[in-house]
Order: structure tokens, then C-alpha cells, then sequence
């Protein structure tokens, strides 16, 4: 099947403004097209990546991608999907945002041969233009009562709008025409809640590019959950690209735990695999569910592209340790990122512990009594490895890389004991 053939079974084609222009258009060329974020934070999300791996997955079939990041627009603030005023950032503030998801976007797109991505910040010619010229030359062009039909704008008519957001669809509809006219940016593709500003860009193209240009916008449509809950969010949040702020051990397991009723929709929306390997993923559902083979996929291959082999194997590393308990052989680093939500309990560096007295202290049982009933019974583990001793002592014998315990009690206690 062809691109866009591909892209529909995959599920993520919400609106196109002319498919069968499209379809055409495709048939006859490699093309240029772009999708845009705004740094609203130093780290993208994962309820990013959608429209950006759907621009990748033109890149594989030679067309060549335009990868945005809004150093200008980011100042101003969309109004989509806000009901008040978001909160201006500072220029500096922008600026460290812009260099962090470049770096996060070159992980994504391949920059190099005939169809190398192209990474532009439209601050480099929006910052350029002063107010009269912005009027006159773009203002112009866009009527009051086009913009206050879009979607965006009229939800926020009654809460209301400030003149800067009101101007937002037109500083990303010049980032089209700007495109279209110096990288021959033929389609822009961003999430369904962009298609007002997409064919503003439209519009803007129609009016001030040469006669008989063309060009076309495509929207992404919003991930979900089955169950209704919010894609991409946990109890600790937002799930981030930033290895700082979300582990790769943390990110590979949001992916891992995915219900089977979403697996396989993650699997066409999120990965390269092919239709016949997902097909096979999806059966294995029905037959041997308990292997999950469909969550290891999707874990491995957004872990991999994301962080690199050797945060996915430091991952599988991590989750293999936890399931079985011997943690022993796991790094400091690595008890890091596995041991980063269980208690803890910081213990002096200098002292030999009682196991009985530190159980206690740590409150991983509540009396000296319980403590020694737990680990007469065999309840209690030292870095994997189970003590039954009632007088036994802590000792720098029992610390990884001098600086963590790791106590388990029954089969999925676990608590961190730091020096």
C-alpha cells in the first residue's frame, strides 16, 4: 500500500484539506513538509510525538521533512486547548526550551543525505518583522471574521482572549507561507487541534504566494485511552523525553504496562513495525496474552528510539531485576532510575546497622517483634538475598558501590536504604 494508504490503516489521518490533491501530489513527487512545536518546557512529552513520527514516516519513503521548533511562536502562546491565558515566558527561558527539544527532535529524523531534515525556529524571521509590516503585509490578508470562526478562537470568546493569542494562527500561518516560498513546503501536519492555524497558512499561501500555488494540511488525530483515562499521563505526571525527568527505565515501563486494548492501536500509531509483524503482535493477544509480546514490542522499540540500545537494555535490565529480586547485580545508577518512587530511608555512613533496628527505623515493620518474626519466616531479603539471621548486622559488605541497600520484604516490598 501506498504512504498515505499506510497512514489511514495506521489510524492517524484525522482531516485532510484535499485528499485527493494529495494523493495526486504524491503520485508525481517528493515533497517538503513541516510540523511545529512550541517550547513551552525545556523536554517534549510523548503527546508530542505523534505528529512527528507521522512526518518521519514520510522521510522513509524519500520526501523531505521541515522540523519546527517555535522560538517566536513560543513567546506568544497558542490558544488551543487553553481556556485562559497561558503565561508568557522570558526570551532566555524560550531559548534554553528551543535548544532542548532540538536535541530531542535529532533523535527522531535523520539530517543527513538527499532528503536530510531541515530544523528551522521561526524566531529567525518572525523577530525580523516590525509591527507595520506585520500589519500591512500580513494582517491584511486575514479577515476578523475568519479567525473568530475558528474553533480556538470562538471557545474563547466568552472567557476571553488577549490581542497577542488572537495573533497566534497568523504568526504560524506566515510560518507555512515562509516555508512554502524559501523550502517549497508543500503540506504542514500537526494534531487535530491545529487545523485552524493549518488553513489559515492555507489561506495565507493562497493569497500572497505566486498564482496557482498549492499546497495542503493534514491533522493528527488526538491519542487516547480505552478506557477513557488521559494518554501519556501518570500519577507522577507528564511522561517526558528528557532522561532527567523521566527515566528510560520509567518511560519503558509506561509502555510495557499499555492495557491490551490499546496495545496494538500504539503499536500502528507509535512504531515502524510493519503491517504484517503488528498483525502477528495482534494475534499473539488472543493466544498467549500472558507472554505479552505486543507490550514488549512497543516498550523495546519506543525505548530504542527515544534513548538508544543501551538505555533499552539498561531498562529490561532494571524491570528483569525488580520481577525476580536479585537486585545484586545492579548499578548505583541503575537502582536510581528502578528504586526512584519505593521508600526510602537514609542511614548513617559510619555505622554498622542491626538488620532488626534498621527495619524499624525505616518503618519497614512497625515493631523489633514483627521485624524479627519477618525475618525468622524468611520475609526479608538483603540486595536479593534472604536473611533469616535475627542478630545479623549491616555491614559496607551489604552496600552497592558504597552508597545503597536494597531490603525487600514479602515478594514486592521494596525499600531503599541510602548511605
Amino acid at each position: 500500500m501506498n504512504l498515505l494508504e499506510d497512514l489511514k490503516w495506521r489510524g492517524v489521518v484525522y482531516q485532510q484539506t484535499d485528499e485527493e490533491g494529495l494523493t495526486d501530489l504524491l503520485n508525481q513527487e517528493k515533497i517538503s513538509l513541516y510540523c511545529g512545536v512550541d517550547p513551552t518546557a525545556d523536554s517534549m512529552h510523548i503527546g508530542h510525538l505523534l505528529p512527528f513520527l507521522t512526518l518521519r514516516r514520510f522521510q522513509n519513503q524519500g520526501h523531505r521533512p521541515i522540523v519546527l521548533v517555535g522560538g517566536a511562536t513560543g513567546l506568544i502562546g497558542d490558544p488551543s486547548g487553553k481556556s485562559e491565558e497561558r503565561k508568557l515566558q522570558t526570551t532566555e527561558d524560550v531559548e534554553r526550551n528551543v535548544q532542548g527539544i532540538q536535541g530531542q527532535l535529532k533523535r527522531i529524523f535523520d539530517f543527513e543525505g538527499e532528503n536530510g531534515a531541515i530544523m528551522v525556529n521561526n524566531y529567525d524571521w518572525t523577530s525580523k518583522l516590525d509591527v507595520v509590516s506585520f500589519l500591512r503585509d500580513f494582517g491584511k490578508h486575514v479577515g476578523v471574521n475568519y479567525m473568530l470562526a475558528k474553533d480556538t478562537i470562538a471557545s474563547r470568546l466568552e472567557t476571553g482572549i488577549s490581542f497577542t493569542e488572537f495573533t497566534y494562527t497568523i504568526l504560524q500561518a506566515m510560518d507555512f507561507l515562509h516555508l512554502y516560498q524559501n523550502h517549497q513546503c508543500k503540506l504542514q501536519i500537526g494534531g487535530s487541534d491545529q487545523w485552524g492555524n493549518i488553513t489559515t497558512g492555507l489561506e495565507l499561501i493562497r493569497k500572497m504566494a505566486s498564482e496557482g500555488s498549492k499546497a495542503f494540511g493534514l491533522t493528527i488525530p488526538l491519542v487516547t485511552k480505552a478506557d477513557g483515562t488521559k494518554f501519556g499521563k501518570t500519577e507522577g505526571g507528564a511522561i517526558w523525553l528528557d532522561p532527567e525527568k523521566t527515566s528510560p527505565y520509567e518511560f519503558y515501563q509506561f509502555w510495557i504496562n499499555t492495557a491490551d486494548a490499546d496495545v496494538i492501536k500504539y503499536l500502528k500509531y507509535f512504531t515502524f513495525l510493519g503491517k504484517e509483524e503488528i498483525e502477528a503482535l495482534e494475534a499473539s493477544i488472543q493466544e498467549e496474552a500472558h507472554l505479552r509480546k505486543a507490550q514488549k514490542a512497543l516498550a523495546e522499540e519506543m525505548t530504542r528510539m527515544i534513548h538508544g540500545e543501551d538505555a533499552l537494555q539498561q531498562a529490561i535490565k532494571i524491570s528483569a531485576a525488580l520481577f525476580s529480586g536479585d537486585v545484586k547485580n545492579l548499578t548505583a545508577a541503575e537502582i536510581k532510575q528502578g528504586f526512584k518512587d519505593v521508600p526510602s530511608y537514609e542511614a548513617p555512613a559510619e555505622e554498622e546497622l542491626s538488620l532488626v533496628e534498621l527495619i524499624v527505623a525505616a518503618k519497614i515493620s512497625p515493631s523489633k517483634r514483627q521485624a524479627r518474626e519477618d525475618i525468622t519466616n524468611g520475609a526479608v531479603s538483603i540486595n536479593g538475598e534472604k536473611v533469616t539471621d535475627t542478630n545479623y548486622v549491616l555491614t559496607t559488605a551489604d552496600r552497592i558501590e558504597d552508597q545503597f541497600t536494597i531490603v525487600r520484604r514479602g515478594k514486592k516490598k521494596y525499600f531503599l536504604i541510602k548511605y
